[in-house]
């Protein structure tokens, strides 16, 4: 392997140590034993979550290739889960509200796990029922959880600052270490034990078992609207009618919406861009690579919360960022030459991976960023039904881009990915000046309301 492949993973480690290791007292805030303890708990619950998903990652596709699908009927099976996580996320969303988010957590384990389980058949129909159950899951992974750290941080008196140094933990270790030991634990099964490519996915399984049993005796409940005979279409309207009459709701949803749709085209796209003449590169570790740029990112937002820096204001230039390095593959594609076919990777290539990192520690800000102001700016008695409908447009642009993914050259994908995410940028100027004019006229109707009491009788 390259030696550039090794400078470029130890540098990103050096800066994440570095960061880390380096933070000051701005950086840090104290906080008191009970709330530490909660925040420990949850960061290891959701740490377990994400070992489940981290580990099947590598070896979906590897698995279907070797029960002999061709590739398109691997795409079939990966628009089933981006499909059904479109058409249940908002039922299974509002249920978590309604039933109980701590039942909907459960939920998600024991869906995925049965998920899991239906990779030990070849059978092209059962294997399409696990990934409709995964497409499930996935909804409740990306909403319930959170959607319960939010209203249980609240319920116990927390004060609401302290939900940023949590959603930065969890995002430091579920979407950055954990990707990284998953990916190679899985390897080590799969590969170096011999115990084939379903050995990761009985390992997933286990892990959230474990995750599952912590939810079971440590977590409690709470609900977003409980209130009785209020059926599912009640809950959709009071989630529908937020987003229609909340301008900074709708905004957010958008913005989630550009993001991660983009997010999820370069999963699909990295490999095609960084070897167009099947230059041999290596995926495992690059894949290392990319999680560990995540915790860069986390490791920034990390400080930048501590800090209390406006995040409206940053994240327009991280979506800015983002939106110059996916356009990065257009821009090489003119001015570098190609290499030879099956060589090394090509000085292109090296570029496009440069920009590839700094795009994924965008997304290491992105996740604790987004979460802090979802947990601003959605009303709680809806807070999982809106945040699943924010994923419908999300899943259906996932699913077109899936089904078209040979109908358009690379470069045209990500300069629409590119254009999406300098939309993103647009819109999140729009928010902060939305937000700030909401909150001067709060100030002001404050104001007003202090200085008229002492006239009242």
């Amino acid at each position: 392997m390259e030696v550039f492949y090794y400078l470029v993973f130890g540098g990103l480690a050096a800066v994440v140590a570095a960061l880390e290791l380096g933070k000051s007292g701005k950086d840090r805030v104290a906080t008191p034993t009970a709330f530490n303890s909660f925040k420990n708990n949850y960061v290891l619950v959701y740490s377990l979550m994400m070992s489940g998903d981290w580990l099947q990652g590598p070896y979906v596709y590897y698995l279907y290739s070797q029960y002999g699908f061709d590739k398109g009927d691997i795409g079939r099976l990966f628009i089933a889960g981006f499909g059904s996580s479109m058409l249940f996320g908002t039922i299974v969303g509002s249920l978590a509200d309604k039933q109980g988010r701590k039942r909907a957590c459960i939920t998600y384990c024991i869906t995925y796990i049965l998920s899991c389980i239906t990779k030990h058949s070849p059978q092209y129909r059962i294997l399409m029922i696990g990934r409709v159950l995964g497409g499930i899951a996935t909804s409740l992974l990306f909403s319930a959880f959170e959607s319960w750290l939010v209203a249980e941080h609240n319920k116990r008196g927390f004060d609401p600052q302290w939900l940023s140094i949590t959603f930065s933990k969890a995002i430091f270790l579920g979407n950055g270490l954990v990707a990284i030991v998953a990916g190679l634990f899985a390897n080590l099964l799969a590969d170096n034990l011999g115990f084939g490519p379903v050995a990761p996915f009985d390992a997933a399984a286990c892990f959230l078992a474990i995750g599952m049993a912590i939810i079971l005796s440590s977590w409690g409940e709470n609900y977003g609207d409980a209130s009785e005979g209020k059926d599912l279409m009640a809950q959709f309207k009071v989630a529908a009618k937020a987003i229609a009459s909340d301008e900074k709701i709708a905004l957010l949803g958008a913005i989630q919406s550009l993001f991660e749709g983009s997010m999820y085209t370069f999963v699909f796209l990295w490999t095609p861009a960084l070897s167009p003449n099947d230059e041999e590169i290596p995926h495992g570790f690059i894949f290392a690579t990319f999680m560990l740029s995540s915790m860069l990112g986390s490791s920034i937002a990390s400080r930048l919360l501590a800090r209390k820096m406006k995040v409206e204001g940053y994240m327009q230039i991280v979506f800015s960022i983002s939106a110059f390095t996916l356009f990065l593959p257009v821009v090489t594609n003119f001015i570098v030459p190609p290499s030879e076919k099956g060589s090394s990777i090509s000085f292109g290539g090296c570029l496009q991976l440069l920009g590839f990192c700094i795009f994924e520690s965008c997304v290491g800000i992105f996740w604790p960023s987004i979460m802090k102001m979802r947990s601003q700016y959605i009303p709680e008695e809806a807070r999982s039904t809106i945040m699943n409908f924010f994923r419908i447009p999300l899943n259906l642009f996932v699913c077109v881009v899936l089904y078209n993914v040979n109908a358009f050259p690379i470069t045209v994908m990500f300069g629409m990915c590119s254009i999406f995410l300098f939309i993103a940028a647009i819109l999140q100027r729009r928010l902060m000046v939305v937000s700030d004019l909401h909150r001067s006229i709060s100030t002001k109707a404050t104001e007003m309301t202090a200085e008229d009491e002492p006239l009242n009788p």
